[in-house]
This record gives structure tokens, C-alpha cells and sequence, in this order.
């Protein structure tokens, strides 16, 4: 009787053991996750924009990219592409090399603040994909831009 109680006893505390090792476990650093969620957007939100045929970063944006790279530095799981963009005017393959141009500014510039390369892609779309329809400045100006896609986390 005694070996029965024993053995149920062990079988009691391997089954546990057991149990304990398949059963869900809450994701450790569920607060980091929610803190990786938060700064994606943030990187997300913030659009670079250029003067006509240009592909400088303006002063008034380097502070954009500033919060980006400091983000990018404290997550370096995050993996952002750099989209470069420019207006209706001008032929496909100027646009697409200016798009380029623009998207390889942000990433140098970003990189100069230390952000890992491995982090950043660039692509250019040039005139393909504007938010804007229309052939005037307020549209022109409003689809010469870097949009900043996060593409893993």
C-alpha cells in the first residue's frame, strides 16, 4: 500500500512537472513588446518632405530623423525601409532615380547618427504612388517625400 501511494505521488509530480513545461506561457517582456508596437508607429508617422528636384534633407526635418534614430537604436530589432518619392513632373526613370536619391539621403543621414545599415532598405517608387492627386504646388509638394516603413520588429 505504501509503494502505491509513492508511485502516485511520483506519477503526481512528473505529471505536474510535465504540464508545467507545455503549457502557455505569457510572452516575457510583454511591456517591451507594447514598447516595440509604440516606437514603429512613431518611426511610421514622421515624413520627410523635399523641394522641387532636390533631395537634401531640409533642417527642419532633421529633427525627425533624430527621433527615428534614437528609436532605431534602442530597438535594433526593428527594421525600417526608406521610401523615396517625388512628383507627377519630370520622365519615369528621373523619377525613380531622384525617389532613390531622396530615400538615400534619409538612410546615410540616419546611419550618421548610428543606426545600424542592417536596419534600413531603400526603394524608390518616384511618381508612382502620390498622396495627392493633381497637378499643382499644394500637390506636387505634398508627394515629394520619404515615407518610413517598418518591416520587421
Amino acid at each position: 500500500m505504501k509503494s502505491i501511494k509513492i508511485l502516485a505521488l511520483l506519477f503526481m509530480v512528473v505529471f505536474a512537472t510535465a504540464c508545467s513545461k507545455t503549457a502557455p506561457v505569457e510572452p516575457t517582456g510583454q511591456q517591451d513588446l507594447a514598447a516595440i508596437d509604440v516606437a514603429a508607429q512613431q518611426i511610421t508617422d514622421g515624413i520627410i518632405y523635399f523641394d522641387f528636384d532636390k533631395y537634401d534633407i531640409k533642417d527642419e526635418y532633421r529633427e525627425v530623423l533624430n527621433q527615428k534614430a534614437a528609436i532605431m537604436r534602442q530597438f535594433p530589432s526593428i527594421r525600417v525601409r526608406i521610401e523615396g518619392h517625388t512628383d507627377e513632373r519630370g520622365t519615369q526613370e528621373y523619377n525613380l532615380a531622384l525617389g532613390e536619391r531622396r530615400a538615400k539621403a534619409a538612410y546615410e543621414y540616419l546611419v550618421l547618427l548610428g543606426v545600424n545599415p542592417n536596419q534600413l532598405e531603400i526603394i524608390s517608387y518616384g511618381k508612382e504612388k502620390p498622396v495627392v492627386d493633381g497637378s499643382n504646388e499644394q500637390a506636387w509638394s505634398a508627394n515629394r517625400r520619404d515615407n518610413f516603413r517598418v518591416i520587421a520588429r
